[in-house]
């Protein structure tokens, strides 16, 4: 049940791609998901350090608890009064 039905082990392709210098439409290609997935998908997993091509690192780690949490906290909502 993950964001659009990326699952771990994507994203520890696209981690192990994106880290290495691939370029999101050749991640995109290798797993079968849409361009826009991918950019969305690093953008989610991003932490602060850089990784060698200088660019923000993307942890598989870090994007699955992101996702999780958001499933976990879907719906709900502080009632106004």
């Amino acid at each position: 049940m993950n964001s659009y039905n990326i699952g771990l082990e994507d994203r520890k392709i696209i981690e192990e791609m994106y880290n290495a210098g691939a370029k999101p439409c050749e991640i995109a290609a290798r797993i079968g998901k849409c361009q826009a997935t991918i950019y969305r998908e690093i953008k989610r997993g991003e932490v602060p350090e850089l990784n060698a091509r200088c660019r923000p690192a993307y942890r598989a780690e870090v994007a699955e608890k992101r996702v999780t949490e958001a499933y976990r906290k879907r719906g709900r909502r502080k009632a106004t009064e």
